[in-house]
């Protein structure tokens, strides 16, 4: 058994720097996507993308897969030489909810994976709380499937309302919290406050490249 993810929580340097760095880069993330100062829910992807450069920085690009086939609807990287694949997860502000384990339009779907989930993933978790502390988490697959068997797939699961348009299946609010709060999961708070980027607007680094 291989748990390579835990390195990150026990090196000093690196969480002292997801403290004070994580904050500016998902804020400029939030920037670059931004439109009439809505933000995107295309923001997820860059908030995967730093998590996912984050584990490069950490144990290196060869040690790194991004190259996820299609058809691996919860993968969003893997770590060689350790032992599961990882999904990641972020959500913006306080509670518990609105998190996905899988995303689609088609309820044949939806009522397939309803029926035949069961945890298979590790999950790297942030919860971005603005000028408040949030948390940046991860959840080992044995923490899922000890709640998953303790709660049951009715409370583990949040089946989107009939006649509405399914756009997947979530985690219910009730586990992630009970995941969260798991003694074999581990935690780096975050305060997430981010003040000097007044003069960043998107557009500087195609500016530059343009001018390169």
């Amino acid at each position: 058994m291989s748990d390579i993810l835990k390195h990150i929580f026990l090196d000093e340097e690196l969480v002292k720097r997801i403290r004070g760095k994580l904050p500016c880069m998902f804020k400029i993330a939030e920037m670059d996507i931004s439109r009439g100062r809505r933000v995107g829910m295309e923001v997820g992807v860059l908030r995967e993308q730093i998590i996912v450069a984050m584990l490069i920085y950490k144990f290196g690009e060869d040690k790194v897969i991004t190259d996820i086939p299609t058809n691996e609807l919860q993968t969003d990287v893997i770590l060689k030489a350790h032992d599961n694949p990882i999904s990641i997860k972020t959500k913006t502000g306080s509670g518990f909810s609105g998190i996905k384990l899988v995303w689609t339009v088609d309820w044949k779907m939806v009522e397939s994976f309803c029926r035949n989930y069961y945890p298979t993933h590790d999950t790297l978790f942030v919860n971005v709380n603005w000028n408040k502390r949030g948390v940046f988490a991860y959840i080992p697959l044995n923490v899922h499937r000890e709640i998953f068997r303790h709660l049951g797939i009715d409370s583990y699961v949040k089946r989107p309302k009939k006649g509405t348009n399914p756009r997947g299946v979530e985690i219910s609010s009730k586990a992630l919290k009970l995941c969260l709060e798991h003694t074999n999961t581990r935690k780096i708070n975050i305060e997430w406050e981010c003040n000097n980027l007044k003069k960043y607007t998107p557009y500087i680094r195609w500016v530059k490249l343009w001018a390169e």
